[in-house]
C-alpha cells in the first residue's frame, strides 16, 4: 500500500522513476526530478514539512524515500501529498 501511493504520484508527471515498473522496489522509491536545481528546492521544502533522509545515493542522485516497516503510512501520505503539491508549484 506505501510503495502504491509513492509510485501513482510518480507515474506519468514529472517525477522520473529510476526501475523500470516490474523491477521496482516496495521499500525504497527512487526517482529524479527534472533538474538539479528542482532537486535542490524539493528537499528545502520536504525537510521544512519534517520530511528527512530523501536525497538519494551520491553515485545515483534524485530522491530515495524509504518506507521500511517503521515508516507509518501517515509519513508516507504526507510525501505523496508533498510531491502533488510540489509537482503542480514546479511543472
Amino acid at each position: 500500500e506505501k510503495s502504491s501511493l509513492l509510485y501513482e504520484a510518480l507515474d506519468g508527471t514529472f517525477y522520473r522513476g529510476h526501475a523500470k515498473p516490474e523491477c521496482r522496489s516496495l521499500m525504497n522509491v527512487t526517482f529524479n526530478l527534472p533538474s538539479e536545481d528542482l532537486d535542490k528546492a524539493f528537499l528545502k521544502g520536504a525537510e521544512a514539512r519534517d520530511l528527512f533522509e530523501l536525497k538519494g545515493h551520491r553515485s545515483v542522485g534524485g530522491m530515495r524515500a524509504s518506507i521500511y516497516n517503521a515508516m507509518p503510512i501517515e509519513g508516507v501520505r504526507a510525501l505523496r501529498d508533498y510531491m502533488v503539491e510540489f509537482r503542480k508549484q514546479n511543472s
